[in-house]
C-alpha cells in the first residue's frame, strides 16, 4: 500500500520508529487546493489538487556538537520512507556540527486531533462565491468594463511528530481573491484583492462596483513628475512594506550591525522610538480571522528560524508597541547569542493606529495628495537603513480639495518602511486586507491606511 493511502499520522509515527539518529523531526504536509480563474467577463479554469510532502530532520550528536540532516519530498509511498529517513540521517552525519543546534522542543500537550484525517477543500468552498461572480460579469458586461482574476483555496493540514514525544498537528486555510477591472481599450486598469479562510466574507459584486468607481476617475489622466507628495498608503500597500520590514527584522542580524535594527556602536534598536503615532504592529496566532499555526514549523534552518525549534510554541508578539520598537524575531539559538528573548516570526501581521476614519475619511481631509492602489515588485537598496524600491500599479489618482479628481502616471518610488512609520501623519482604521507583492508568501494581515506627507515617488514609471 502506498503511503499516499495512509493516514498522514501514521506516516509519522512510522517515519519516527525507522529513525536511527540521536533525534528526529517528521513533519508531513497535505495539501489541496480549489481555484477559479476568469477573464474578459467568463469562466476560463478551474481546478482541485490535492497532495503529500514529508519532511525528515535527523539529529546526530557528535563529539563536537550535534549536526542536522534535512531532506524533503513530494508524493512519498510507503517504499520511499525508509530510504528517506536513511538519506536524512546520511546528510546529518555527513554535516559539520549545526551552529542552530539546541535540545529538541519537549512539554508541549499532544493536539487530541492528531490522528483525524486530514482537512481537505474542494469547490464546494465556492457554493456562494460563483454565483456572485457570475452576477458580476454581467454587471461589468453591462458597464462597459472586463473582469479578470482568480479565486484560489488552499487547505494544509500540518502534522508534527518528534522522538522526544511531540504530536501537532495545525489545519491552515488560505484564501485569496485578486480582481482587475479594465476599460475594453486596455488604457485603464485597477485592481482590488481580498484574503479570506472560506470565501463566505467576500463579495465579487462589491470589489466590482469599487473597481467601476476607479476605471471612472481613471477618464481624466494628470501627468505628473517625480517628487515627493503627501500620499495615502491604502492597507494592502502597507502590509506589503511592513511584511518586508518583519523579514528584515532578526535579531541576529541587527546585534551584528547589519540591518536597520542595529544600534550604532554596538546592540540593537529595541526600545527606540519609531513612530510619534501610537503605532502597535504585532503578531498573534490566535488573532480572528487571521489564526495561524500556534507552534514553530520549520521545514529547514535559515535567517531566524531553526528545525531544532519545530513545535516550540508561538505566543502573541507585538514587535512595535506604542511607536517603540519591542521585539526582534529569533530562535532559541540567536536568542542565547544575542541575550534577546525568544521571538518565532508569526504567521500574521497586523498594524493597530486606535483609529477608526475609513479610507474615504481621509481622502475627504485631504487638501492635495496622492492616493495609491498597490505596490509591486518592491526590491530592497540598502538593508542598513531598510531602503525599498518598488512601482505603483493600478491606479494612482489626484486628490483634491477632499475628492479624486484623476488618475496620474504611475512612479517608482524609494522609501524605507522604519522611516515612513516615523514620518506617518494619519492612521486609518484597521481592516483585513490582501498584500498584493508577498501573496505567494504572506497573506494573514490587517493594516490601517497610512498618511505620509512627503512619500518618495524618485521617477516616473510607464506601466500600468
Amino acid at each position: 500500500m502506498s503511503a499516499r493511502n495512509n493516514k498522514p499520522h501514521e506516516i509519522v509515527e512510522r517515519a519516527l520508529e525507522l529513525s536511527r539518529a540521536d533525534g528526529c523531526v517528521v513533519i508531513a504536509d497535505e495539501h489541496s487546493t480549489a481555484n477559479l480563474r476568469w477573464a474578459g467577463n467568463a469562466l476560463t479554469t478551474n481546478g482541485v489538487t490535492r497532495g503529500r510532502s514529508l519532511t525528515v530532520v535527523a539529529t546526530v550528536d557528535g563529539k563536537e556538537g550535534t549536526a542536522s540532516g534535512v531532506v524533503s519530498r513530494a508524493a512519498v509511498t510507503a517504499d520511499d520512507l525508509e530510504p528517506l529517513v536513511r538519506a536524512a540521517e546520511a546528510a546529518a552525519r555527513g554535516a559539520g556540527p549545526a551552529e542552530d543546534a539546541q535540545p529538541l522542543v519537549t512539554g508541549v500537550p499532544e493536539a487530541p486531533d492528531f490522528t483525524d484525517a486530514p482537512a481537505e477543500t474542494s469547490s464546494a468552498v465556492f457554493a456562494d462565491f460563483a454565483p456572485a461572480l457570475g452576477e458580476a460579469f454581467a454587471r461589468a458586461r453591462a458597464g462597459g468594463r472586463e473582469l479578470y482574476g482568480f479565486a484560489n483555496h488552499e487547505l494544509v493540514s500540518t502534522y508534527v511528530g518528534t522522538s522526544t514525544g511531540l504530536r501537532l498537528r495545525h489545519d491552515q486555510p488560505t484564501g485569496t481573491l485578486e480582481l482587475n477591472a479594465k476599460s475594453p481599450d486596455r488604457t485603464r486598469s485597477a485592481w482590488a484583492g481580498r484574503s479570506t479562510r472560506d470565501f463566505k466574507d467576500v463579495d465579487p459584486g462589491t470589489l466590482d462596483a469599487e473597481l467601476a468607481v476607479r476605471l471612472g476617475w481613471a477618464e481624466r489622466r494628470v501627468d505628473l513628475p517625480a517628487g515627493r507628495y503627501e500620499t495615502l498608503l491604502p492597507p494592502t500597500a502597507v502590509a506589503d512594506l511592513l511584511i518586508y520590514q518583519l523579514w528584515s527584522a532578526s535579531g541576529r542580524d541587527a546585534t551584528e550591525g547589519r540591518t536597520v535594527f542595529s544600534k550604532p556602536g554596538g546592540g540593537t534598536r529595541v526600545g527606540e522610538k519609531l513612530a510619534d503615532l501610537p503605532l502597535t504592529l504585532r503578531s498573534d496566532p490566535n488573532e480572528p480571522g487571521l489564526e495561524c499555526a500556534p507552534f514553530v514549523v520549520a521545514h529547514s534552518s535559515g535567517g531566524d528560524q531553526s528545525v531544532f525549534d519545530n513545535g516550540l510554541p508561538v505566543a502573541p508578539t507585538e514587535w512595535v508597541a506604542d511607536g517603540r520598537l519591542k521585539h526582534l524575531t529569533t530562535t532559541r539559538h540567536s536568542a542565547g547569542l544575542t541575550g534577546l528573548p525568544v521571538a518565532p516570526a508569526g504567521g500574521n501581521l497586523i498594524l493597530d493606529g486606535g483609529q477608526d476614519r475609513s479610507l474615504e475619511d481621509m481622502v475627504a481631509s485631504t487638501e492635495r495628495g496622492l492616493l495609491l492602489t498597490c505596490l509591486w515588485y518592491i526590491r530592497e537598496v540598502d538593508p542598513a537603513t531598510l531602503l525599498l524600491t518598488g512601482l505603483t500599479r493600478d491606479g494612482v489618482y489626484l486628490v483634491e480639495n477632499g475628492q479624486v479628481t484623476g488618475q496620474v502616471n504611475n512612479f517608482r518610488f524609494n522609501e524605507s518602511p522604519v522611516d515612513l512609520l516615523g514620518r506617518a501623519t494619519e492612521a486609518g482604521r484597521t481592516e483585513k486586507t490582501l498584500p498584493r507583492e508577498w501573496s505567494d508568501w504572506f497573506t494573514r494581515a490587517a493594516m490601517p491606511a497610512l498618511r505620509v506627507p512627503d512619500f518618495n515617488m524618485s521617477s516616473v514609471s510607464q506601466g500600468v
